[in-house]
């Protein structure tokens, strides 16, 4: 086999770009270089199965040698996955079995490097498409890992357009539904709601083990329709309205933080805002 690399030297963090990396609606982003609705499935952890398919469920199966967070992932393609389904080894799919693909990241002065090495098979064909094709792929990871990753949150609450902008701009409202667990709660929220006024809530675990204010300030207020803010991180945060008669559908979205996971960060406001529709729709 041959060894192709490709490098790429990007203006983000290493958790950050590993975050894009391996983040299933980013990944779907930057892969799609590759084969438009190109997906991976796999819980992500060393040793364990991974596929990488297209949309009809055609692609291959491989294992994760090795993964070390924000530095360096391996994978071993096994064999071929058709219709969803992993295939027995064929003469085809032997040729290329064992093959690896392998990411490391190198971070500097909050840049990092990338380097992707792909082992392949002697076939000019596909030679030529993958030098192709990952360059492409790359320079689209590298724009989402430059920019902020916006995370999108929505729900469709069975109540009009006023009372679902009342309950969710109301402090007397949002310490009834700001949390994402029982063991969580908001026992205090303030809320100046004008363009240059200050919201905030003061979220707790209940046994006392944890809280902290989450809190910014508003740069656009449009009754009923619209909330954009900025967090007190610096975060953008963007809450639309969209009333149809009885029902009124809810989208956040919010530029991720690098802390934590961006599925875990995506459950947890889903989780909230899932608190929100249940409690508006029994009041």
């Amino acid at each position: 086999m041959e060894k192709l690399t490709f490098n790429s030297s990007i203006k983000a963090t290493a958790a950050k770009v590993w975050q894009v990396l391996w983040n299933d609606a980013t990944y779907r982003k930057w892969t799609s270089a590759f084969h438009e609705g190109s997906h991976a499935v796999s819980d992500w952890k060393e040793g364990s199965r991974i596929q990488f398919l297209g949309p009809d469920g055609s692609g291959m199966y491989s294992t994760i040698e090795r993964s070390i967070p924000n530095g360096y992932i391996a994978f071993r393609h096994l064999g071929e996955v058709k219709n969803f389904v992993e295939q027995p080894n064929d003469e085809k799919s032997s040729a290329w079995s064992g093959a690896m693909e392998t990411y490391s990241l190198k971070e500097e002065n909050g840049s990092t490097e990338l380097t992707v090495s792909v082992d392949m098979i002697d076939d000019p064909k596909m030679m030529d498409y993958f030098k192709a094709a990952f360059p492409k792929a790359l320079d689209l990871l590298k724009e989402l890992a430059e920019n902020p990753v916006m995370l999108t949150v929505e729900a469709t609450v069975a109540a009009p357009v006023d009372k679902v902008w009342k309950f969710w701009t109301l402090p007397e409202h949002i310490t009834q539904w700001n949390n994402a667990s029982d063991d969580w709660h908001t026992p205090h929220a303030e809320n100046d709601l004008r363009v240059g006024g200050r919201f905030m809530a003061r979220m707790e675990a209940k046994d006392g083990s944890f809280g902290f204010e989450f809190w910014g300030i508003y740069d656009e207020v449009k009754n009923n329709e619209r909330i954009a803010s900025t967090l007190g991180d610096g975060r953008k945060l963007k809450v639309e309205f969209a009333g149809n008669g009885s029902t009124t559908k809810v989208t956040e979205s919010f530029e991720a933080e690098q802390t934590n996971s961006l599925e875990l960060q995506q459950g947890g406001w889903q989780a909230i805002l899932n608190n929100f529709k249940k409690y508006t729709e029994a009041n």
